[in-house]
């Protein structure tokens, strides 16, 4: 069996109509994943809906009423394989960004594009999404100056932009030494597949060969092992087999393992007699591994969806309570101390009470705005006390960062994400 390339989540950002699904549908056009008859369709679809030119911006809104508005809704994975990678491409509509991502327990996206258009530069949720890139733990940012067509390929409108983004991402802490700034103009194709003969200045790659310069992140096998339980499944002739994706750390065949809160919140403890992905057996599972298990010592009725799994002798962390700071996405009115909606943490999905609102941030700075505001609101990026209504798994983001993000839902939709900060212990 040839070795399967390594899996990345890349994310397209920035500020609305700015091309981020335009640039997307071109790249996979251009690359061949789309044929000339789907691309077909979509045009005349656009031309009948009025809406020329959003052809490519189509094949990511899949969604009638997305064309029919001409925005993006709702989030769409495409698969995308490079020379070096397979990529799962998510377009981010405007806020949204990330969640749906993160709810579908795809480990968060690792590599960002974020989208600014050539001519009009720096817009308010441009420096949002950059905050929440950094906030969200991508590590690795590239940055399109899309557009490029609408200021006649000019080096230096390209160069005012490159400065001002530069600007932007220092200031929420993106190291600029990697960082590729792209001239493009995805309606027309220029540098996201094919170099471009319009923009001669420009040596750099096209935003294709970009996706091959990025680095594999490093798994992060020296963190403790923490394994969100997904499932959990009875086997004849074998027995209880849970079922999850190793979030950090190494799970051995013969380790001493523990699951909490499990078990009216005293956990647990067992030992790992098997291991096995895509049906063979294994003797470790790193991070990145979506495995069934067998384990000595635990029954079905045990252990349950929402559990962490990790080793005896640093067990995951069970919180009575927790401090986040959370964006407000999507919140049809304000949200105040009381709040009890839905927390979905790796696996788990519990209620969980806003207990105080304790500082009110500037999204697109991080300062302190307000102490102890009374409420917040869509677009307010905040630090808030939150009370979960049953032993809940969390840990911080300085310790273990990958079982530190969550979002909230309420009423079927996303209201905002969050990372934890810091917790008391249970």
């Amino acid at each position: 069996m040839a070795k399967e390339k390594p899996h990345l989540n890349v994310v397209f950002v920035g500020h609305v109509d700015h091309g981020k699904s335009t640039t997307v549908g071109r790249l996979l056009f251009d690359a061949g994943v789309i044929n000339e008859q789907a691309m077909r369709k979509l045009k005349e679809k656009a031309q009948e809906l009025g809406k020329s030119g959003f052809e490519f911006a189509f094949i990511m809104d899949e969604l009638k009423e997305e064309r029919e508005r001409g925005v993006t809704i709702d989030i769409s994975h495409k698969k995308f394989v490079t020379n070096k990678f397979e990529y799962t491409i998510i377009d981010a509509p405007g806020h949204k960004d990330f969640v749906k991502n993160m709810i579908t327990g795809a480990s968060q996206a690792d590599i960002g594009f974020l989208v600014v258009a050539a001519g009009e530069g720096i817009k308010e949720q441009t420096k949002e999404h950059a905050w929440l890139c950094r906030t969200m733990g991508i590590g690795q940012i590239g940055v399109l100056v899309n557009k490029m067509d609408s200021v006649d390929y000019d080096e230096s409108k390209f160069n005012k932009v490159k400065d001002e983004v530069s600007q932007l991402l220092k200031a929420v802490g993106y190291k600029m030494d990697n960082v590729q700034f792209i001239p493009i103009a995805a309606l027309h194709g220029d540098n996201v597949v094919k170099k471009s003969d319009k923009t001669s200045w420009y040596k750099g790659p096209t935003v294709l060969e970009q996706l091959d310069v990025f680095k594999e992140p490093e798994k992060p096998t020296n963190l403790p092992l923490r394994l969100p339980i997904q499932d959990v499944f009875n086997i004849t002739g074998i027995g209880v087999v849970p079922v999850g994706k190793v979030e950090t750390g190494i799970m051995k065949v013969g380790d001493k393992i523990i699951v909490v809160p499990a078990r009216e919140g005293a956990g647990v403890i067992g030992e790992v007699k098997t291991i096995e992905m895509h049906h063979e057996q294994i003797n470790q599972a790193e991070p990145g591994d979506n495995v069934g298990f067998n384990v000595r010592g635990i029954n079905k009725k045990d252990i349950a969806r929402g559990d962490v799994l990790g080793h005896v002798d640093n067990p995951p962390t069970i919180v009575k309570e927790f401090t986040a700071q959370i964006v407000v996405l999507n919140h049809p009115t304000v949200v105040t101390v009381g709040y009890t909606p839905v927390f979905h943490i790796h696996t788990a999905q519990i209620a969980c009470q806003i207990t105080a609102i304790e500082k009110k941030l500037d999204p697109a700075t991080n300062q302190v705005l307000q102490e102890n505001p009374d409420f917040i609101k869509n677009g307010d990026s905040a630090i808030v006390k939150i009370k979960p209504t049953k032993p809940l798994v969390i840990e911080r983001q300085k310790d273990i960062p990958h079982m530190a993000r969550f979002a909230i839902r309420d009423a079927g939709s996303t209201v905002a994400v969050g990372i934890c900060i810091d917790y008391v212990k249970k």
